[in-house]
């Protein structure tokens, strides 16, 4: 299968973004966008949790945001609430879905809804490392080099087809604490780069591997 998208459109990539947490990856998005590096527009701010600070970055930016109930599922989106959230981010217009540390998995209804325009950031050079504190699980492992994997989400966990990557080195003196900051200094750079791409046409899907048409 091959995919490329959006190729090279001269109007902004619209971006709708899900996210639980504090948004340090939707404000390196958002940054990237003001600086004019990125060619995007976020259309739509969507949290999980009511008092999550991507909330409070989005007002900042004055940037149309919400929190929408995900109940009754702890950790995944599905059912009503799914169907509110694909609503949500349709009537605001988005192309692309960008997870930022969005803790819930998006089921095969989501992935239906935007088919092959969801993108995750996952704090690892996957495959290695998946699932939850990845850096932690690097550093335990005793691996040399961690890093950072923007990807397309497929049905599995952390398991689509890898866009971007940065590696970050392991240090001796290095804690999770620590390691899990360089990683994230790593991730304000790689998404904006994977959805530069994105949105100017550049990336094609032949089974597993993306490709770059430079």
């Amino acid at each position: 299968m091959s995919l490329i998208p959006f190729p090279g459109q001269s109007e902004p990539l619209r971006i709708g973004v899900l996210g639980s947490g504090s948004g340090t990856n939707m404000q390196s998005i958002q940054d990237a966008i003001e600086a004019g590096t990125l060619n995007a527009r976020i259309v739509c701010v969507l949290a999980d949790v009511p008092n999550a600070g991507i909330l409070d970055r989005a007002r900042r930016h004055n940037l149309p945001c919400a929190y929408l109930d995900p109940a009754p599922w702890k950790t995944k989106l599905e059912g009503p609430a799914e169907e509110r959230y694909i609503q949500t981010l349709q009537e605001a217009g988005a192309q692309v879905v960008v997870l930022a540390g969005f803790m819930r998995i998006v089921k095969a209804r989501f992935l239906e809804a935007f088919p092959n325009r969801v993108l995750n950031i996952h704090p690892a050079l996957l495959p290695a490392f998946p699932g939850v504190a990845s850096w932690k699980q690097a550093l335990d492992y005793g691996a040399k080099v961690a890093g950072v994997t923007v990807h397309f989400v497929d049905a599995g966990t952390d398991s689509g087809p890898i866009i971007v990557q940065r590696a970050v080195p392991v240090l001796d003196t290095d804690t999770p604490e620590s390691l899990h900051a360089r990683i994230q200094v790593e991730e304000h750079i790689a998404y904006p780069e994977a959805l530069r791409l994105l949105g100017a046409g550049k990336l094609r899907i032949e089974g597993r591997r993306v490709f770059r048409n430079d």
